[in-house]
């Protein structure tokens, strides 16, 4: 078994650290997983270096340029596997202490076939104790569901993928919820129902090489954008999944039809003040009022603010319903998959992100991470001037050997060493205001990653 967290033609239909001693069977508590199932990581390397301790140095002039290097390496890796396919890399940076994000990754057992390869991240939000259970519990759960399918009935039935993954979502979701309910009835304190209070966006891929299947199945925010080289050698960027947002049009048309006469549910972008339109907990977003005044009561825990709660007159407003896409990977074209936290997508595009691995795969000879003598900045940074946060083609810089860790640097500076290093050295909470935390997943299909 292997979780790297913590220190490791497209079709398309909508289908705490201090808690995880008790919560680490939340789920199984409550009847979800009814079998072992097996989670692992065979016939694999991992060719990464080692997590370092930085510290960073006390000066008004910020990082060195090796102390920004060690920063974006220090929870990176690199996975060479005997699968279809051959590489993939991985990198995670935080900016909340502690890191509301989480990933896992590895080869899924779910028949005599050919093991599958999966890839997920979680965005957690409101504290990481949603995430922290999604990243332990959800592909065990998916992995046992599929194990109940024979070997051909998984290579030529993508519906039922589908189906297996979308009810698993929602009954993982579904446990969160009714188990904070009934844990409210009883002697338990808070802290054991806050997986239903904090939230967590899930994105999750599965790849079948028997049928060269990609299954991706998005809530939230987080997104997966494939790369695939065309005839004339560019890139082209095809987006396997769409952002669920309260500034995504067809979300708000959704939440209006389900909520009719409720125009006020969504304004500014958000959902009752929330950012996603689909995540798993938040709990205060799909229980009755009643119940949460009684967690109030009881707990004085965590609810809707008063100007929103009344508003909430027919919850749930958030689903962890996932929006699943199934792609074809050709065996023909060099392809790659991309999956980000949105702190990757709030600086990049999808058509930037993949112009830079598609740099990145053709330029080898310069895919070697440089580790410079210590310098210094020359002057502080100054945020308050006209710098453009986002990323800028002008910035592109290669040194890395890593794919994953190439897209986080340039996407907060590139080479310009003064922005990246200044939005690096500030700390929490004010590295909120310049940047999120930040995970990243790059698999390579029909192309080699030689570095």
């Amino acid at each position: 078994m292997r979780f790297a967290s913590n220190v490791h033609s497209t079709t398309a239909r909508s289908t705490s650290n201090a808690t995880l001693t008790r919560t680490g069977t939340y789920i199984a508590a409550a009847s979800i997983i009814t079998g072992t199932g097996t989670w692992w990581l065979t016939s694999a390397s991992k060719d990464s270096p080692s997590p370092k301790s930085v510290k960073h140095k006390a000066t008004k002039f910020g990082l060195s340029k090796d102390e920004v290097t060690e920063l974006l390496w220090q929870e990176a890796y690199i996975v060479k596997t005997s699968s279809t396919v051959e590489r993939y890399d991985g990198a995670r940076l935080a900016s909340n202490s502690p890191c509301e994000d989480r990933f896992t990754h590895g080869q899924l057992s779910v028949s005599s076939g050919e093991p599958w390869m999966a890839w997920a991240v979680f965005d957690g939000h409101a504290g990481s104790q949603t995430a922290d259970l999604l990243e332990r519990q959800l592909l065990p759960l998916i992995q046992e569901r599929l194990s109940q399918f024979d070997a051909q009935s998984i290579v030529s039935d993508a519906d039922s993928v589908q189906d297996v993954i979308t009810k698993a979502f929602m009954d993982f979701d579904d446990s969160l919820i009714r188990t904070a309910e009934k844990t409210a009835q009883s002697d338990m304190p808070l802290h054991e129902m806050m997986p239903a209070f904090a939230g967590s966006c899930a994105l999750l891929s599965l790849y079948d090489p028997a049928s060269r299947r990609l299954h991706v199945a998005c809530t939230g925010d987080s997104r997966a954008v494939l790369g695939q080289q065309k005839a004339d050698g560019t890139w082209e960027a095809i987006p396997l999944s769409i952002d669920h947002t309260g500034s995504n049009e067809s979300e708000i048309a959704r939440l209006h039809q389900e909520h009719p006469g409720e125009e006020e549910i969504v304004k500014g972008g958000r959902v009752l003040g929330l950012m996603v339109s689909r995540a798993f907990g938040d709990g205060r977003w799909k229980w009755p009022g009643d119940l949460q005044g009684e967690f109030v009561r009881r707990f004085h825990a965590p609810a809707l603010r008063a100007a929103l709660k009344d508003n909430t007159k027919t919850p749930p407003y958030i689903t962890a319903e996932p929006i699943i896409t199934t792609t074809v990977i050709d065996p023909k074209k060099p392809s790659f998959l991309i999956l980000g936290t949105d702190g990757l997508w709030d600086n990049l595009t999808n058509k930037q992100a993949v112009n830079l691995v598609g740099r990145w795969l053709e330029q080898p000879q310069a895919n070697a991470t440089v580790h410079s003598k210590p310098e210094q900045t020359r002057v502080p940074f100054d945020f308050g001037s006209d710098v453009k946060w986002e990323f800028e083609e002008g910035r592109t810089t290669i040194q890395d050997n890593n794919a994953a860790v190439h897209l986080m640097r340039n996407s907060l500076g590139g080479n310009d060493h003064e922005l990246i290093a200044a939005r690096l050295a500030t700390s929490t909470p004010f590295s909120r205001e310049v940047r999120d935390d930040i995970t990243v997943q790059v698999a390579f299909f029909n192309c080699t990653a030689s570095q």
